[in-house]
């Protein structure tokens, strides 16, 4: 069984660190922003698509926007942890012969908080921000660990916390598995189970 995971609101609870970074980013431009409402616009729709919305509405350029959002981004991100019992999943998929895989438009820092949990000593290969893949839902980047480590596409999965992570699986031709912990998805990509926590996702693969 070989099992694909994306990093940030799935593997790590990343998303307190980018909210902060977010309202410290929007707060150097004089604006207060509504915190919910950003975790909102990353969750349902991306990181760049609340970018956008708050370049658009408080005229400032994006390329500036998101430059200030990761200098501030870089210095909170370090405060992550993964979710529970990312660790056990993990472990079992490797204890029963399967392997994992990392898929991320993050760069080496999503490396080096695996490594600080000790988890990236499960992973079999990565995909990270730093190869030139074009965005989920396009498969390209699945595409590849599938190929490179020739991957039976009938037992494998992709866990992730977002429709474009699901779409993205499908588009690769394996299943997907939606991480949706406070269940804030508008489900439209059709997986084939949704969970609330790790522990239902452990129980649910080592069923089938």
């Amino acid at each position: 069984m070989d099992i694909f995971y994306d990093f940030d609101g799935t593997l790590f609870d990343t998303y307190p660190a980018m909210v902060e970074a977010f309202a410290t980013m929007a707060s150097t431009f004089d604006v207060r922003v509504d915190e919910k409402q950003v975790y909102r616009q990353m969750r349902q729709g991306s990181l760049g698509h609340a970018l956008k919305i708050f370049s658009k509405e408080n005229g400032v350029d994006q390329v500036i926007v998101e430059k200030a959002f990761r200098h501030h981004e870089s210095e909170i991100l370090v405060k992550s942890r993964p979710f529970a019992y990312v660790d056990e999943l993990l472990s079992r998929v490797k204890q029963t012969g399967g392997r994992n895989y990392l898929l991320t438009h993050r760069n080496q820092a999503a490396i080096e908080l695996l490594d600080q949990f000790r988890l990236k000593e499960l992973f079999t290969d990565f995909v990270t921000g730093d190869m030139t893949f074009p965005r989920k839902p396009d498969p390209a980047s699945l595409d590849y660990l599938i190929r490179r480590n020739d991957v039976d596409k009938k037992t494998a999965y992709m866990i992730g916390d977002r429709n474009l992570d699901i779409d993205a699986a499908h588009n690769a031709g394996i299943k997907g598995i939606l991480f949706d912990p406070d269940q804030i998805i508008e489900v439209s990509s059709h997986p084939e189970f949704e969970a609330t926590t790790f522990l239902e996702i452990t129980n649910y693969l080592l069923k089938n």
